[in-house]
């Protein structure tokens, strides 16, 4: 779902999407050829194949992949295949076709041009200037002290130009008056956070005399700096960043994404260090996912960022893999970790250097391949925790390991795949040396005691390729690719009607984006049901009915709208009669007489519905 696309006008994000190709932006990614009734196929980018299943419609602007699930818009496809948010994508679609995109107030005020838009352009070309300042500035006399730091950690001047490090100069405007004198104002270097009002009122360089490292965000622009103390009069913190600025958010950074996203992607694990130089390290050790937070702890922002790149969803199974310092403070922020760990589907783990050696001091101490043996010799992050929590007790005593299953049950309940839950529990009782059935207890009572877990409803029973069944998918395709024809007969059939639950939560997500009644077709309509859907599975099966054939020759008209809708109430009725005459089977005519006359009279009832609908559905799909 696309979460912020309310701030951009419902009128510009349409217009985008009108004068946006799909097929000329796919294109520019994938060879694409012929499907037959003017849709395209190719070899998906978003996993690997050797037969085609990527199919894109130039006529509804949607695409979808019948191997992978993935699927959308030419702006979902931006976001999936440069890792983009959806603001990034639709603002890069709008440059390309001249458009001036407009956004909604914060207050719900009127609509109008937002001046951020501009000033964002211009925050980023500070910075990409300052970028250029303080890497020229790394190879004067004054940053000697800079290069030697690189030096004794094992980077020399190449790995300095790859991560773009420089050096804030020993002075106190430098920076400010270089940007200056390229047009810059004191108002965008401060609202940038690269400069700061001094007392006489004139401007001076927030860094100074300090090693930087220029922080990227996803499309690779420079949003922000890392400063590293370097002399030891300098009376400042250890590492200093960038501000909050309008484009800086330190709670949703991740400094090394720009270098390890693709690698992300496509090896489907990332690697999650604590400082520069670590990312630098595992980058040139050959572990190309590391990344690094900036000056805050990793949370639920930075968990939203690696999910966009490793496509995170129910059925996910890449990894996230922490490295913490083997000291308490390393295992404390292990701990913490696995307090945000369950918001990950996939599988997480640690990786604990040796002898509390970050990954930057392993590479010095003992070369590339430990730094690689490190990583792969990673454990389950919840193997860990409970390691970490038993520890803290003496299991000699009664008292001791009662106290240690009541700490650790609930890191078992928070578990969310639940078939390791079990395991987990029988793995506890044995460290403790404990009976199953009080740590089975103990974990239950703190699952009892976790707000409202999600339930996943269970699948329908239904064979897949059931008769019923595909007169649902009929039904919704309809809804879809031809909203204007299916309209109010689509709407007066209501998702009772479905008895697959899947393709019941779309329609009733049909329901929720206003009706087929209130729809006119195209990609909007589709990426309107797609929003609504409560769930991935959901959102996935619009986009693949979205662009599968409907099972008719020649063009749609409202009479096969009339017969598909008519089966499929006729479907869902014979389900119900037969359920119904199960109930009356049961039931003694003379013991039970009232109930046994009027649920004999329902069933006459529902049988007349049956058979009228049977006439109007004469005919094959």
């Amino acid at each position: 779902m696309y979460a912020v696309a309310g701030r951009v006008k419902d009128e510009d994000i349409a217009l985008v999407r009108d004068r946006t190709s799909i097929v000329d932006v796919i294109s520019e990614t994938v060879t694409l050829r012929s499907a037959g009734g003017g849709n395209l196929k190719g070899l998906c980018p978003f996993h690997d194949e050797k037969t085609p299943s990527f199919n894109v419609s130039p006529a509804r602007n949607v695409y979808f992949c019948h191997g992978c699930g993935q699927g959308g818009d030419a702006i979902k496809f931006l976001m999936d295949a440069e890792h983009l948010s959806f603001i990034e994508s639709i603002e890069r679609l709008a440059g390309k076709a001249g458009l001036q995109l407009r956004y909604d107030t914060e207050t719900g005020g009127p609509v109008t041009p937002r001046p951020q838009t501009g000033q964002k352009q211009r925050l980023i070309a500070a910075h990409a200037a300052a970028v250029d300042f303080y890497r020229d500035q790394l190879g004067s006399p004054g940053a000697r002290k800079a290069r030697e730091f690189l030096a004794e950690r094992g980077f020399g001047r190449d790995a300095a130009e790859k991560y773009g490090c420089g050096f804030a100069p020993d002075s106190w405007d430098a920076l400010s008056k270089h940007l200056r004198l390229k047009g810059f104002t004191a108002e965008e270097l401060t609202a940038a956070g690269l400069s700061k009002p001094a007392r006489s009122g004139s401007l001076i360089d927030r860094f100074r005399r300090r090693l930087l490292w220029p922080i990227r965000d996803l499309s690779g622009d420079v949003i922000g700096f890392g400063a590293r103390k370097l002399f030891d009069d300098d009376d400042g913190p250890k590492y200093l960043n960038t501000p909050e600025t309008p484009i800086y958010k330190k709670s949703h950074v991740l400094y090394g994404i720009d270098h390890a996203k693709r690698e992300i992607a496509k090896r489907g694990r990332a690697v999650i260090v604590e400082g520069y130089t670590d990312v630098m390290a595992c980058h040139e050790a050959g572990e190309p996912t590391a990344v690094a937070t900036c000056g805050t702890a990793f949370g639920v922002d930075h968990i939203q960022v690696l999910r966009r790149l490793l496509m995170d969803s129910d059925s996910f199974t890449g990894e996230i893999i922490y490295t913490f310092d083997g000291d308490a403070a390393g295992q404390k922020a292990a701990l913490r970790a696995f307090e945000e760990d369950q918001r990950f589907v996939g599988r997480t783990f640690i990786a604990v250097s040796p002898d509390n050696m970050d990954p930057c001091e392993l590479r010095l101490a003992r070369g590339d391949l430990a730094v690689r043996d490190m990583i792969a010799g990673r454990e389950p992050l919840v193997d860990f925790a409970l390691r970490q929590t038993i520890s803290r007790f003496d299991l000699d005593t009664v008292e001791g390991r009662v106290e240690a299953m009541r700490r650790a049950a609930p890191l078992v309940a928070k578990i969310k795949d639940r078939e390791k839950r079990p395991e987990y529990a029988r793995k506890l009782a044995g460290d403790l040396g404990m009976d199953l059935d009080p740590v089975q207890r103990a974990v239950n009572n703190a699952l009892r005691g976790e707000a409202a877990e999600q339930q996943r409803a269970p699948r329908s029973p239904a064979a897949a390729d059931s008769p019923q069944r595909l007169v649902e998918r009929e039904a919704l395709k309809l809804a879809l690719q031809e909203p204007v024809l299916a309209g109010p007969m689509f709407d007066a059939v209501g998702p009772e009607n479905y008895g697959d639950q899947v393709l019941q939560s779309v329609r009733e997500a049909v329901a929720q984006a206003g009706g087929v009644s209130s729809a006119t077709g195209g990609v909007v309509w589709i990426e309107k049901v797609r929003d609504a859907c409560a769930d991935m599975g959901g959102q996935m099966l619009v986009g693949e009915l979205a662009v599968e054939p409907l099972y008719v020759d020649g063009p749609v008209d409202p009479r096969y709208v009339q017969v598909t809708l008519a089966r499929l109430q006729g479907g869902a009725l014979a389900t119900r009669i037969r359920d119904l005459k199960s109930k009356v089977q049961r039931l003694n005519p003379v013991a039970s007489k009232d109930q046994y006359l009027a649920l004999a009279g329902e069933l006459f009832s529902l049988e007349q519905q049956a058979r009228a609908l049977r006439e109007q559905a004469a005919g094959e799909l």
